[in-house]
C-alpha cells in the first residue's frame, strides 16, 4: 500500500509546487512508482515543474469523473516511474464529487509507492479537498515572518481537520538572512509548532530550470536545491539523513 502525501502552503510564493516535483522525481530516480497529482484548479503548474509543459497529461477530473483509468495516466519521458494527472481548467473546486475523487485517491494507493497531491496555497475548498484524503502532510514555508505566520495557521488548520502527521520544509532559505531578516531555523520552527522535514536554500537553478522546461534533477542534479530535495526524499522513505543547510 503506497503512502499519500500532501504538499500545503499558507501562501503563493513559498516554492511548494517546485518541492512537490523535485520530491517526485527524487524517489522516481530511485525507482521508486511516483504519481503527482496538480490540485490547483484553473491556477495548475505543476506540469512546468516536472518538465512537462507541453505534455497534454490527462486531469484528475478525468480519471475520478470522466471514464479514463490510472493507467493512462502521462508517463514521464525521463523517469519512466513517474506519472502524471494535471488540474482540470474549467471545473470549479465545488463541483468535483468529492467520493470520486477520494476513490480513485484510494486505487492510487494500491498501484504506486507514493502519491504527491500538489495543493492549492491557502486554505480554502481546494486545499480542503486535499488535505483530507493525505496520509501524511508536508507544509512548505520561508523563513519570513509573515510565510511562518501563514504557516502556523495552516498547522492549527490541519490539527482541527485531524491530521497529526504533519512536517515542515523550509524552502528558499539565504543562510546569510538568518537571524536578520528571516527567523532562524528554529525560530521557524517553534513559531510553527511543527517538526521539520527538511530545508532547501534558495538556489537561483530552480528557476532556471523551469525556464528551459526540465525538472530540477535533471537540470541540474548536483545544485544545493537538488540535492537538498534528494536529503529530504530519503527521510521521507525511513533513511537517517542529517538536516542541515548546505
Amino acid at each position: 500500500m503506497g503512502e499519500l502525501f500532501a504538499v500545503v502552503s499558507g501562501k503563493g510564493g513559498t516554492g511548494k509546487t517546485s518541492v512537490c516535483a523535485a520530491l517526485a522525481t527524487a524517489l522516481a530516480k530511485e525507482g521508486k512508482r511516483v504519481l503527482c497529482i496538480d490540485c490547483d484548479v484553473g491556477l495548475r503548474n505543476l506540469d512546468i515543474s516536472l518538465g512537462l509543459s507541453e505534455c497534454g497529461a490527462l486531469s484528475f477530473w478525468d480519471v475520478s469523473e470522466g471514464g479514463y483509468s490510472l493507467e493512462d495516466a502521462f508517463r514521464h519521458p525521463v523517469y519512466p516511474t513517474l506519472a502524471f494527472l494535471t488540474a482540470p481548467m474549467n471545473c470549479p473546486v465545488e463541483k468535483i464529487n468529492t467520493a470520486a475523487f477520494g476513490e480513485m485517491l484510494s486505487r492510487a494507493r494500491q498501484l504506486y509507492d507514493y502519491v504527491f497531491l500538489d495543493a492549492p496555497a491557502g486554505v480554502d475548498a481546494g486545499f480542503r479537498l486535499t488535505a483530507q484524503f493525505a496520509d501524511r502532510l508536508l507544509l512548505v514555508t520561508g523563513a519570513g515572518p509573515a510565510a511562518v505566520r501563514d504557516a502556523s495557521r495552516v498547522g492549527d488548520l490541519l490539527e482541527l481537520m485531524g491530521k497529526k502527521n504533519i512536517r515542515l520544509i523550509v524552502n528558499r532559505v539565504d543562510k546569510s538572512m538568518l537571524g536578520t531578516v528571516c527567523l532562524t531555523i528554529d525560530d521557524v520552527m517553534d513559531a510553527a509548532g511543527l517538526p521539520l522535514a527538511g530545508i532547501v536554500p534558495e538556489d537561483p537553478h530552480v528557476t532556471l530550470a523551469a525556464s528551459f522546461g526540465q525538472s530540477l534533477l535533471r537540470y541540474s542534479p548536483n545544485c544545493k536545491a537538488a540535492k537538498a530535495s534528494r536529503r529530504i526524499a530519503r527521510r521521507i522513505q525511513g533513511f537517517h539523513e542529517p538536516i542541515a543547510l548546505r
